[in-house]
């Protein structure tokens, strides 16, 4: 079977650009055996120093990360979902993950209790837990707030080509960084940017007023072509008629009107499992941004529109199993490449990748018709 051209998919899809995944290193996730990911700085935190990340490698499946993975680098995915190289992890994109779970046990609280005093007590609570359980992530947090820190110093002390208009003086924030000389004391300021995020999250929704029926709700599933589909939903809520809502919390700030498909994407990926698994069309998808300003995405899905993104789920999955089967994954050069883990090993980079490893678990999945083996190991530059 030849590899589907995937330009027609990604147009139609919007596949989101991702970048290297926050995580505890090396560990993969239940989703697609790789931690699921959720864009760096400013853009979707959700996802993850994954929480599920601990569990046993299970059963490949497509989920929207690795789907867009795939998309921006078939080496970039292959590095996550196969070799499950570390990544280290990113401050904004911890904060994301610590925004979430806070968002997640404030609905352990009776309604009455969900209130903005309440939400910003559990950040402390659970970064501490976060800091115990994986101190090397905190440390990790901790080391490149100091090394931004140092930067912001460095740049606001060295002598610069006045612009136009000069400013009189450095930022504030240059100011006070050049007055700091320990990493942990930067710490309460970045808690306190994850508190900000909460106050935007409760103006734009009260969350005394509902109950979701479940949050944190692994989805998983198989269409009828046997692409297996998995994935975890931040929420799930029910309306009184029984229609289903999807919400998802985003810590940065809303697409442009151009981008808004891609962040859609995400979202029709769950639509279209719920829609396999109980045989109904969510009633509405919510994207929640916490960034500045905050604001809300909502989109109606309809049968038919999901029905055609299936088809492109299974031409993204049908391109894995024939890059798995040759053992060519090859590299994508794009803005993505700036902060990828992997550039040392790109071939695109002039790195040599290991030699592919082979996903025994995928031919296994795919059943004796996929089983042939897999040819060169190294994937080649694009």
């Amino acid at each position: 079977m030849g590899s589907p051209s995937l330009t027609g998919v990604s147009e139609l899809a919007g596949i989101p650009a991702t970048v290297p995944v926050p995580g505890v290193p090396g560990a993969g996730s239940t989703e697609d055996t790789g931690a699921e990911a959720g864009p760096a700085a400013g853009s979707d935190a959700a996802a993850t120093a994954d929480p599920h990340a601990a569990e046993e490698r299970r059963r490949p499946a497509l989920s929207p990360s690795r789907a867009a993975d795939f998309k921006q680098c078939p080496l970039l995915y292959r590095f996550r979902a196969v070799d499950r190289l570390p990544e280290a992890p990113s401050a904004a994109a911890l904060r994301g993950t610590l925004v979430h779970s806070v968002l997640e046990r404030l609905f352990d609280l009776p309604a009455a209790d969900r209130v903005p005093a309440r939400a910003k007590a559990l950040v402390g609570l659970v970064w501490a837990e976060i800091a115990a359980e994986t101190p090397e992530l905190a440390a990790a947090v901790l080391a490149e707030l100091q090394e931004r820190a140092a930067a912001t110093a460095e740049a606001a002390e060295a002598p610069a080509e006045a612009p136009e208009e000069a400013p009189e003086e450095a930022p504030a924030e240059a100011v006070e960084a050049a007055e700091v000389s320990e990493p942990a004391d930067l710490l309460p300021a970045w808690l306190a940017s994850a508190e900000a995020l909460l106050d935007t999250y409760f103006a734009l929704e009260d969350p005394r007023s509902f109950e979701p029926q479940s949050r944190e709700l692994l989805v998983e599933t198989e269409l009828g072509s046997g692409v297996p589909l998995r994935g975890y939903l931040d929420r799930l809520d029910v309306d009184a008629e029984g229609g289903l809502r999807i919400v998802d919390y985003k810590t940065g700030t809303a697409p442009r009107e151009a981008s808004e498909a891609r962040a859609l994407f995400q979202m029709k990926f769950y639509a279209l499992a719920l829609l396999e698994l109980h045989g109904t069309v969510p009633e509405q998808l919510r994207l929640v941004y916490l960034g500045e300003g905050g604001e809300e995405l909502t989109y109606r899905p309809e049968a038919g529109e999901l029905r055609r993104f299936q088809r492109i789920l299974e031409a993204i999955w049908a391109a894995i199993r024939e890059a798995d089967r040759t053992g060519d994954f090859r590299p994508r050069r794009g803005p993505g490449c700036a902060w990828c883990a992997h550039r040392a090993l790109c071939p695109a980079w002039d790195g040599t990748p290991p030699p592919y490893p082979g996903w025994p678990e995928l031919r296994a999945a795919s059943g004796p018709a996929h089983g042939d083996a897999h040819g060169g190991g190294a994937s080649s530059a694009a």
